[in-house]
């Protein structure tokens, strides 16, 4: 090998670490800040769903009075990806309410939508701080129905549990007709092969009752705004 292509190469390989290194540091310093900003708001509820439905729309509605409950009668901070949607109706809901309405945004190239509702916003550059953030500290995980954006955070969040990497932290799923459906196809094509078991299936509940899910929420032990001790809460709705 020629000595100017063997220093090329040397040198390529010192600015591919340099870069890697550098690309570390911005995401060790970005968790740093994420986690700083929950940490002020140690008892959490994070809310999910699709973006695309409008303050008329029921699971806006359902979202928007069950994330003012949970801040008037229990206390809680609400937590969202501070979009449109279903995002909206948690913040709307907590802010009406008089309480915290956090935000977690990605940053992208091209303008965001942003809801007006947010008390206080935190934005992430990358994408898997944001859906660490969101989870991180939260008591409870609730879901509306949704694209493949929230499916994607239902199941990532629902194998953390059933890998036992987070506490088993109530996941409950709002919309009944949305989510049987989902249950349905895990157990017909995902349980009968032997891929997940029965137990599985109890990770998470289906329930549209607002009463039935605060009395859930109720149940849920907080330590430095870190769940633990799970909870074996059965419902009429999630069979």
């Amino acid at each position: 090998m020629k000595e100017s292509t063997k220093n090329i190469l040397t040198l390529s390989r010192e600015e591919m670490h340099k870069v890697a290194a550098e690309r570390v540091s911005e995401i060790s310093k970005e968790f740093t800040e994420g986690f700083k900003f929950l940490e002020d708001y140690p008892k959490s509820v994070t809310i999910f769903g699709a973006n695309q439905f409008r303050e008329d729309n029921p699971y806006y509605i359902s979202a928007r009075a069950l994330a003012s409950r949970l801040v008037k009668e229990l206390g809680y901070s609400i937590v969202s990806g501070g979009g449109p949607g279903i995002m909206e109706a948690a913040n709307r809901g907590a802010f009406e309410a008089g309480g915290n309405s956090l935000g977690l945004l990605i940053k992208l190239p091209e303008a965001q939508v942003v809801n007006n509702y947010i008390t206080k916003l935190f934005a992430a550059y990358y994408f898997f701080v944001r859906k660490v953030c969101l989870s991180f500290s939260a008591e409870a995980f609730i879901f509306y129905p949704g694209g493949f954006g929230t499916l994607d955070e239902f199941f990532e969040i629902l194998t953390l549990i059933q890998t036992r990497k987070i506490t088993h932290t109530p996941l409950i799923c709002v919309g009944s007709e949305y989510w049987k459906a989902l249950k349905k196809f895990i157990k017909k094509e995902i349980l009968s092969r032997g891929a997940v078991t029965e137990e599985d299936l109890e990770l998470f509940y289906i329930v549209d009752d607002h009463d039935e899910i605060i009395d859930i929420i109720k149940k849920v032990r907080i330590r430095m705004g870190i769940p633990f001790g799970g909870t074996d809460i059965k419902t009429e709705s999630d069979k």
